[in-house]
């Protein structure tokens, strides 16, 4: 054998004998995620006991096991080794990546958070969890106009060079997510559940498009389905990750209030978009604005925010979106313009509009219809129609 071969030999049981004792150690800081009553704030005590690292904790009694409950000091015992190596097997998938504390690849903004998850299970490139990335969340049931306004920002920062991390769940977090991959800007999605599960189903397709284009990102390990108690969970990590967090239509009980709370004790900035204050997902974005969030009208208002902050990974953006979107006005005749007058941007009934524009119901709801396939009007649940952000009539 030449010295060159047995170089190459060398170099070849050296990666070997890494990659053996990498997976070594993965098998304790799965077995430890798995471990019975302890949540990411009781496995990070634990590994405060043992320098961080989990092998120590396995065994024989250990003081990190005073106070724990003896379901937990069992397991830590004796583990179910199986159920380590049904994670080892989804891990053996293409550019499936496990990075644990210790991982010099780990978040760093999302190790400073007060209970950072021990594993972070990443589906794509686990390189973009690197980037300044900007939390945009929202209503799960949005209207069109905040659906469009989610998509919009989220296209205009992404070509500004910020990561847009979200949730995957239906609403505004699907079109953050898409308004993203229009760019070819890697965005991020956070699971609450297993990444060999997609929630909701719908969103199959674009799990796979992110996954392709940035990364899907959970604590939990395959097989957790989506559990009600995972999502709150999963929300700290978003806002974690990020260095602010946008809300663009929330209720008042939003699960994106949370989002906004956790950013705020995470120190990290809050944006929220007005409404109409007739308008029920609105109240919530203006709740955070009484407590304290950025009202923001333009994408253009997130990037003055955060330009001291970043610098220059930030770069200047092709357009300038807005929340009411600018376009030539078109010329309407003075029946449609009597219609455009009666509309509000709160969605109204027909009646109403009927009433207000002194038109017959059918000559509304022929314009209502030519309105809505021009962009000009959207439809809301109820019968009830509202206008978008386009401008479509001359000055009444």
């Amino acid at each position: 054998m030449s010295i060159q071969e047995r170089s190459d030999e060398t170099t070849r049981q050296t990666r070997e004998g890494d990659c053996e004792h990498q997976t070594a150690d993965l098998r304790y800081w799965l077995a430890l995620l798995h471990t019975p009553g302890l949540g990411s704030r009781g496995i990070n005590r634990l590994l405060g006991f043992s320098g961080g690292d989990p092998r120590p904790l396995f065994g024989a009694p250990h003081p990190a096991h005073s106070g724990l409950r003896q379901e937990s000091i069992a397991w830590l015992r004796g583990p179910d080794w199986d159920q380590v190596e049904q994670d080892l097997r989804w891990l053996e998938g293409d550019n499936r990546t496990l990075l644990t504390l210790r991982d010099a690849r780990y978040p760093p903004l999302l190790r400073e958070i007060a209970d950072p998850p021990p594993l972070l299970f990443v589906q794509g490139n686990a390189a973009t969890l690197e980037m300044a990335q900007l939390a945009i969340v929202g209503s799960r049931n949005p209207t069109p106009s905040g659906q469009q306004t989610a998509l919009d920002f989220a296209r205009f920062l992404a070509d500004a060079g910020l990561a847009i991390t979200s949730g995957l769940a239906a609403g505004i977090d699907g079109a953050a997510h898409r308004g993203a991959l229009e760019t070819m800007t890697p965005t991020l999605a956070v699971t609450g559940t297993g990444l060999d599960r997609v929630y909701p189903a719908r969103h199959r397709d674009l799990a796979h498009r992110i996954a392709e284009q940035g990364a899907l990102i959970s604590e939990l390990p395959p097989g957790t389905p989506p559990l009600p108690a995972n999502f709150p969970r999963r929300n700290r990590i978003i806002s974690g990750l990020s260095v602010g967090t946008l809300v663009v239509e929330a209720a008042q009980k939003s699960g994106s209030l949370i989002t906004a709370r956790l950013a705020t004790e995470q120190g990290r900035e809050v944006f929220a978009v007005p409404g109409s204050i007739h308008n029920p997902l609105a109240r919530g974005c203006h709740a955070l604005i009484r407590q304290g969030a950025k009202l923001v009208e333009t994408a253009e208002d997130i990037l003055e925010e955060l330009s001291p902050l970043l610098g220059t990974l930030l770069k200047a953006p092709l357009e300038k979106p807005s929340t009411e979107a600018e376009s030539t006005p078109r010329r309407w005749d003075g029946e449609y313009q009597l219609l455009m007058a009666a509309l509000d941007f709160d969605p109204t009934p027909v009646d109403l509009l009927i009433q207000r524009s002194g038109l017959t119901a059918d000559a509304v709801s022929s314009m209502l219809l030519l309105l809505e396939l021009e962009g000009f009007v959207s439809a809301a649940p109820g019968g009830r129609y509202c206008r978008t952000g386009k401008m479509g009539t001359e000055p009444l």
